[in-house]
């Protein structure tokens, strides 16, 4: 029994190599054909006793597993001769020994288990793989006459870590604010790594590190790799169009698959078959469809094409069928004259040219001559010969149809009347000044300047004859002439009803007359009023000084004197006619001053001006303050000492300024001969501009109770508008020049210097350099 079954592990065993009482024995080497049958004896390996017997050493004895040792000890050992798979290779093996040695056999086998558990986990393939190869007792292939076989563990990266990602072809993106950047084979998280490179980093890297250049980060992992030579080399041949196979020749010969060489006998000779001669019932079928449905009309054939030239009248009438009554643009042609009588073969006389005239139309150029042709006259219709230039006339009159460009113009039917601006009649717009009433006489020198009292009674004005006159408004007459050291360039009356006061302008001083006209107790008690000053103990530095009138002085009127530094050019009241503003054009940052009369004081309320400060005025109503440069006008709030607005006038020099009762709306007289008018509620810059005048504009002023102001010019006119301002904010004011003042004459290029309205009559006063006053009303 134990022949048999050592023959039967013999047969079966597949060369395997035979433990027997612990001694090792070599199997003698198969022939050819058992080697064919049996794969297993690749690569034969001797066991000692004392080794271990672990699973990757199963490829020596494919198959091999506990059930068959335990078979073989329950008797089973006839299944292990009948087994052709060497399943059971191991329990044949064991049958061979002895009886007695089954059971040692048994016990061997469960401790070899135990000592396979317990080392399989420290002993690694590396290590087993050296042990393998230093043994002494291995049956190599050569000794065999066999080819060895491939090292398995050659290019084996099973013990490297396995981070290839599976999220699959998803944009990398969606796990930037995630810290993993995928999942690995076992489905766990690939982590970002941690990257704390900076720009520095990255700079110094890409100096320091020679493979910089050829690393580029993988989005899949978030790791760097370095490229190969190889994979370089295909990227170098990809960019150049270069097929990526560097072994592949595009130039390749092509190979003749048929001979160029005619054969005599053909390939095959197959006979032609029936149905090559038998036409197809198919096709009949389609055929007859076809011509049902052309018969039907269902299917119309085409229509020749018609290859002859279509020629059409290029200048036809605009008829809607016709062709060119599409074009809409089209224009027609000009039409030619029609012969006259000089084109009759027998014209009258006088059409008749003479030697003269015949000889100097063919001394002219073809283009100035009024005719193209010599009139003649001939006796009879049939001794007219045939015309010489018929077919020049005709390539010409073709030459003129296509060649001279011809456009319709647009006209646009505007009414005239249109474009003028809807204004109101004037006489809707009374009343207003339109007749010289009175003419003011007496200075003997241009008068500058001039100022009504508040009553309208009395008016003065200021000449260049060192006097100032008082003028009784009604009748003409001047009722009193004060003489001062100079020329007055301004003037004006105290507002103030209860004060019968004059400031005006000479030189570099500020003078304040009391006129005393009208009511003995109204100017008595201005004296009263100015008498009560008392001078403060401490006076503190002014940029004026203040002096009183005395003596004789005082009789004539005088009772204040303002000296200033530098000249004076304007000097205005407040409303309440306690303070009043002068202009001292040259006094750099002193150009503007204050003073208040109650308390004899002075001041400069601007730091610095910017500009040449030409007028000031103070608002009717507000606390705000005017003041005018060459092109700015700027308004200043006094209680909050800041800059309110700054209105640009858009003309290159302000010369006067008036503001209207109601405070909202300011005109401005330029020496460029415009006159704007500003809205201070809708814009800093004009509303409107109004080019009246030819030439430029002296004064300016608005009425204090109609909807009138008024502007004078160096053209010796008055220009009268009517200017309704609304109480609507959404409604914008109406302008209208609704009258021309004439009667001043120009003198040294001067015409009218000075413009003022009535307080309570629509009148008009206006002072020119023609030393007159004139009233229109």
């Amino acid at each position: 029994m134990a022949a048999e079954s050592m023959s039967v592990a013999g047969r079966s065993g597949g060369g395997g190599n035979m433990m027997i009482g612990g001694t090792k024995r070599l199997a003698p080497a198969p022939g050819p054909e058992l080697q064919e049958q049996l794969p297993v004896f690749e690569n034969p390996v001797l066991v000692e006793d004392g080794d271990d017997l672990t699973d990757s050493d199963e490829s020596l004895f494919s198959g091999l597993d506990d059930s068959g040792s335990d078979s073989s000890d329950e008797g089973g050992g006839g299944d292990g001769d009948e087994d052709d798979d060497g399943d059971d290779d191991d329990g044949d093996h064991k049958e061979g020994k002895n009886d007695e040695d089954n059971d040692s056999g048994v016990e061997e086998k469960k401790s070899t288990k135990d000592k396979l558990s317990k080392r399989e986990s420290k002993i690694s393939k590396a290590a087993r793989k050296e042990k393998l190869a230093e043994s002494e007792h291995i049956l190599k292939p050569e000794h065999l006459g066999l080819t060895p076989p491939a090292d398995e563990y050659e290019h084996d990266t099973s013990d490297e870590e396995d981070i290839r990602n599976t999220v699959g072809n998803i944009p990398m993106e969606w796990y930037k604010d995630y810290p993993h950047i995928g999942y690995d084979l076992d489905g766990k998280k690939i982590y970002k790594p941690i990257r704390n490179k900076d720009e520095l980093d990255e700079f110094l890297d890409k100096m320091e590190n020679p493979d910089y250049w050829r690393t580029v980060p993988d989005k899949m992992t978030g790791t760097d790799i370095r490229l190969t030579d190889d994979q370089i080399d295909l990227v170098h041949r990809l960019q150049k169009g270069q097929f990526g196979d560097a072994k592949f020749d595009p130039y390749q010969s092509s190979i003749d698959f048929f001979t160029h060489e005619t054969m005599i006998h053909p390939v095959t000779n197959h006979p032609a078959h029936k149905r090559s001669f038998i036409p197809s019932l198919i096709e009949k079928e389609k055929v007859s469809k076809l011509v049902h449905a052309i018969k039907m009309g269902w299917i119309k054939p085409r229509k020749p094409r018609d290859d002859t030239p279509q020629y059409y009248d290029l200048w036809a009438k605009e008829d809607p069928n016709a062709i060119l009554g599409r074009h809409k643009m089209h224009v027609p042609a000009p039409k030619l004259k029609l012969p006259g009588h000089e084109e009759s073969y027998n014209p009258p006389p006088e059409y008749l040219l003479t030697d003269e005239e015949r000889l100097a139309w063919e001394q002219q150029e073809p283009e100035e001559r009024k005719l193209n042709f010599l009139p003649k006259t001939f006796g009879s219709l049939r001794a007219v010969p045939a015309f010489s230039r018929f077919i020049h006339e005709r390539f010409e009159r073709c030459l003129d149809l296509y060649l001279c460009p011809r456009q319709r113009k647009m006209r646009v039917n505007v009414d005239p009347d249109d474009l003028i601006p809807k204004l109101p009649k004037p006489k809707d717009l009374q009343p207003f000044p339109t007749t010289q009433a009175l003419v003011y006489t007496g200075h003997t020198n241009l008068v500058r300047c001039i100022s009504v009292s508040p009553s309208g009674q009395w008016l003065a004005s200021g000449s260049d004859d060192h006097t100032v006159r008082f003028w009784e408004v009604s009748t003409a007459r001047c009722v009193k002439t004060i003489e001062v050291e100079g020329a007055v360039k301004s003037i004006a009356w105290n507002p103030n009803p209860a004060h019968c006061l004059v400031a005006l302008t000479v030189e570099q001083s500020v003078i304040i007359i009391n006129p005393s006209l009208g009511d003995r107790l109204l100017y008595s008690a201005t004296d009263q009023l100015m008498a009560a000053f008392e001078k403060p103990e401490e006076e503190a530095p002014q940029p004026a000084e203040w002096a009183a009138a005395e003596g004789e002085a005082y009789d004539t009127g005088f009772r204040l004197t303002i000296t200033h530094n530098k000249m004076v050019k304007q000097v205005t009241w407040h409303g309440k006619g306690d303070y009043l503003a002068t202009v001292i054009p040259d006094n750099g940052n002193a150009q503007v001053l204050i003073h208040q009369l109650s308390k004899r004081r002075s001041q400069n309320p601007f730091r610095k001006n910017k500009g040449l400060v030409q007028c000031v005025s103070f608002h009717p109503v507000r606390p705000f303050f005017f003041v005018a440069t060459q092109r700015y006008v700027r308004v200043y709030n006094l209680l909050k000492q800041e800059l309110t607005k700054k209105l640009m006038a858009n003309c290159k020099w302000v010369s006067s300024m008036a503001i209207h009762p109601g405070g909202d709306n300011v005109i401005c007289g330029s020496y460029d001969s415009r006159l704007a008018w500003f809205d201070l509620d809708l814009s800093t810059k004009p509303y409107k501009v109004l080019r009246h005048h030819k030439r430029a504009l002296r004064g300016v002023a608005f009425h204090k109770h109609y909807p009138l102001f008024a502007s004078a010019s160096d053209d010796g006119t008055v220009i009268v508008c009517h200017g309704m301002v609304y109480s609507d904010l959404l409604q914008n004011p109406l302008l209208a020049p609704v009258k021309l003042l004439r009667g001043h004459q120009i003198t040294r290029d001067l015409g009218v210097l000075d413009v003022l309205f009535h307080p309570t009559q629509p009148w008009l006063f206006s002072a020119g350099a023609d030393a007159t006053i004139r009233l229109f009303t």
